[in-house]
């Protein structure tokens, strides 16, 4: 596999059962869309979401009733639960009493100090993270105006530093922090000056990203670039979507970068005026077998044996078609020709040998 720089190196808490920071992998996070009220529907929420592999889960607490929900999401949860709070103190103290694992919360949205201790005391008691987060749409007026009127890099990061010189003040050191912006060159400078700054854990992520088709791509270079420079603890990513879908493209940039390896991973060629096969229809049915398998293993499904062992020289299998036949080859090294129509069941029988462990790869 190959790395990128190395990984800088912040301090280690435990939100739960997961460790953030330090040489802790860097997790998957999503939050939860449905009412945190209605416990029973978050924790089917929660549960899918752990199904698809989200290892830390948020949930907005706006109201009382929603904060003395968690204690029955926490006791069906798998995975650590983070609430969501802004300004109202008692929430925070609620949640805590209940068991939550980590708090979003900005202690300088709480005007009363008296309050803030309050809530650091019961959170450093129960060893209660706490995630700063600022967003670039919510800077307040006079931050804005320092900076010229505008959401930079200095104002994101500063913004952030005054919240926790609060918690450092009152000997609280529990933190992780995130600076985020739905502008990307915008995020990626900000994580990178808070990263010179501190050595806190860092959340990233490109809030707002929007749906699908645009989210994907802008969380994908926002936080990737981030990752591939080292930077980076934990990540979310956040789309107009089912949150299953945030899991599931967290867990691809994490490992597309070669940061995390979750599944099995499908090489396929873009096709061109050299193929001879149906190739698209073929890759998706060896990507959903790919599905199945257990071991991370890479298959290779390409267009034509002119290119196709040699570009595809590292898959543990795959598999390149010609004008009525094709071959299978292992690490780029040819194995058997085989007529067209026999591929996929050839390439199927290899691929369970292969996580079965009956060849090596």
């Amino acid at each position: 596999m190959k790395e990128f720089p190395v990984r800088k190196l912040t301090r280690s808490l435990q939100i739960g059962k997961v460790g953030v920071g330090g040489n802790q992998p860097i997790s998957v996070q999503s939050m939860t869309t449905t009412k945190t009220a209605d416990a029973a529907a978050t924790i089917e929420q929660i549960r899918q979401l752990a199904t698809a592999g989200c290892e830390i889960v948020r949930v907005a607490v706006p109201d009382m009733a929603a904060a003395r929900a968690v204690s029955t999401i926490k006791e069906s949860a798998a995975i650590p639960v983070v609430a969501d709070i802004h300004f109202d103190y008692r929430l925070a103290l609620e949640v805590i009493a209940r068991g939550i694992d980590a708090l979003r919360l900005n202690p300088g949205n709480i005007t009363d100090q008296e309050q803030v201790k309050t809530v650091v005391r019961a959170a450093k008691e129960k060893k209660i993270p706490i995630r700063i987060g600022v967003n670039a749409g919510s800077l307040d007026k006079a931050m804005l105006e320092k900076h010229g009127g505008h959401a930079t890099p200095a104002a994101l990061v500063e913004s952030a530093l005054q919240h926790v010189t609060i918690l450092e003040q009152l000997d609280f050191h529990d933190i992780k922090i995130s600076l985020k912006a739905n502008d990307v060159p915008l995020t990626i400078q900000s994580y990178r000056l808070m990263s010179e700054r501190v050595d806190y854990p860092l959340h990233l992520g490109v809030t707002e990203a929007g749906t699908p088709r645009v989210g994907i791509i802008k969380s994908a270079v926002g936080i990737g670039a981030l990752l591939a420079e080292g930077i980076g603890d934990t990540i979310r990513v956040s789309l107009t979507a089912d949150p299953v879908e945030e899991v599931r493209v967290a867990r691809d940039i994490l490992q597309s970068l070669g940061l995390r390896q979750f599944s099995p991973t499908l090489v396929s060629c873009p096709t061109c005026g050299r193929c001879n096969i149906d190739l698209i229809a073929l890759a998706t049915k060896v990507e959903e077998r790919l599905a199945t398998l257990s071991r991370p293993l890479t298959v290779a499904v390409m267009g034509c044996v002119v290119n196709g062992p040699g570009e595809a020289r590292e898959a543990d299998v795959g598999i390149a078609g010609g004008k009525g036949e094709g071959i299978l080859f292992r690490k780029g090294q040819i194995v058997a020709k085989v007529p067209e129509e026999q591929l996929m069941e050839v390439l199927f029988a290899e691929m369970d040998r292969l996580d079965k462990g009956e060849i090596q790869s």
